[in-house]
C-alpha cells in the first residue's frame, strides 16, 4: 500500500510525458497559427476625370457586377471640350486642305516664271548675235541680260515658294502632322467624355463609400473601395520553428472565427522571403547590450480552395481564423 502513491505519481508523470510527447508530435505535423487571416484584392475606385458628381448609383457594401455602373461625372465640361477639339480638328483640315490649294497655285506660278525664263533667254540670244554683228547698241544688250536676270530670279523665288508650301503642308490630307495633333486631341476628348461614367472593373462589394452627388472630385483620386469577390487567400503567420517542414502545395484546413464549425479547405500556396518585422515601418534594431531573442514569425500564402456553401456566410477581409497545415505528406514520400 506504501508503494500505491509512488506508483500512481509515476504513472501520471510517464501519462502527462506521453501526453505532451504526442501532442509535441502532432504539432510538428500539423502546425497550425491562430494569426491569421482572410484576405481579398481591394481596389481603389477612382475617376479618370475631374467634375461635380452627378448621381452615385451604389450604396455602402452593396454587391456590384463588372460593368454595372458606380458613379456618373456631370459631362458639360467634357462636352465643350470634345467640341473645341472639333472644331481645332476641323480647322486643321481646312488648313490642309488650303495648303495643298495653294500648292497648285504656285506650281502654275512655277510653270510661268519658267515661261518667261524661257522667253527671255531667247531675247537675250538674239539680242547678243546682233550686238556682235554691230547691228544694235550696248544698251539693248543690258537690258536683255537685265530681263533675263529678273526673270531667272523671279524663277528662283517662284521654286523657293513652292518648296516652302510643300513643307508646311507636309503630306496629304489626314496625314498632316497638324491635323494627325489635332486628331489625337480630338479622340483623348471623347475618351475622357466616356470616362465621366464610372463602372465597376471587377466584381465584388462596395466598401468605406460616402460619396454623394454634388460633390467635386478630381482625376485620380481615390474616393471609395472595392472589395472583390473572385480569389480569397489567408496570409499566416508561423513562427518561425514551423517552416521546417511547410511546403507549397500541402493541405490546409481553416477554421473562420466569425463561423463556428465552419471548415473550408486550402493549399499551401508560397512562403515568405522574409519575417513580418523585416518588412514593417520601424524594423527591430538588436545593437543593444540587453538583447532577447524572440521567435519570429514569417508570412504563409494560403490559397482558399472551397467557399461556404451557405450563402449567408458571407467571407469578409480581415477575418480572423485558424490554420492547420498537414506536413504528413513529407514522412509518406521518405
Amino acid at each position: 500500500m506504501k508503494y500505491l502513491k509512488p506508483i500512481i505519481l509515476a504513472l501520471a508523470v510517464v501519462a502527462v510525458g506521453g501526453g505532451l510527447w504526442l501532442w509535441w508530435q502532432h504539432e510538428s505535423i500539423y502546425p497550425s497559427t491562430d494569426d491569421a487571416y482572410l484576405k481579398a484584392n481591394v481596389l481603389s475606385i477612382a475617376p479618370q476625370v475631374g467634375g461635380k458628381v452627378e448621381t452615385v448609383s451604389v450604396s455602402q457594401n452593396q454587391h456590384v457586377t463588372k460593368g454595372d455602373l458606380l458613379f456618373r461625372i456631370d459631362t458639360t465640361d467634357l462636352e465643350a471640350s470634345l467640341k473645341a477639339a472639333q472644331a481645332a480638328y476641323d480647322t486643321a483640315v481646312q488648313q490642309t486642305n488650303a495648303s495643298i490649294t495653294d500648292l497648285s497655285s504656285l506650281s502654275g506660278r512655277v510653270d510661268s516664271a519658267r515661261a518667261a525664263l524661257t522667253d527671255a533667254q531667247d531675247a537675250y540670244d538674239r539680242t547678243d548675235k546682233l550686238f556682235k554683228l554691230g547691228d544694235v547698241a550696248q544698251a539693248a544688250l543690258d537690258q536683255a541680260t537685265t530681263t533675263r536676270d529678273q526673270a531667272k530670279a523671279a524663277l528662283d523665288t517662284a521654286e523657293a515658294g513652292l518648296a516652302s508650301a510643300r513643307q508646311r503642308a507636309g503630306q496629304a490630307g489626314k496625314d498632316n502632322p497638324a491635323v494627325r495633333a489635332a486628331k489625337a486631341q480630338l479622340a483623348l476628348a471623347q475618351i475622357n467624355l466616356s470616362r465621366a461614367k464610372v463602372t465597376a472593373p471587377v466584381s465584388g462589394w462596395v466598401a468605406n463609400l460616402d460619396l454623394r452627388p454634388g460633390a467635386l472630385v478630381a482625376p485620380n483620386g481615390p474616393l471609395f473601395s472595392l472589395v472583390e469577390d473572385g480569389d480569397w487567400w489567408i496570409d499566416a503567420n508561423f513562427k518561425e520553428t514551423d517552416l521546417a517542414r511547410l511546403r507549397p502545395g500541402q493541405p490546409v484546413t481553416v477554421n473562420i472565427d466569425m463561423y463556428p464549425g465552419l471548415t473550408l479547405e486550402g493549399t499551401v500556396q508560397s512562403l515568405g522571403a522574409g519575417s513580418g518585422a523585416v518588412f514593417s515601418l520601424l524594423p527591430p534594431q538588436n545593437a543593444s547590450g540587453n538583447w532577447v531573442k524572440v521567435t519570429q514569425r514569417f508570412p504563409v500564402r494560403i490559397a482558399l480552395d472551397t467557399r461556404p456553401d451557405d450563402s449567408t456566410m458571407q467571407l469578409r477581409v480581415g477575418a480572423s481564423t485558424r490554420v492547420t497545415v498537414d506536413t504528413s505528406g513529407l514522412d509518406a514520400a521518405k
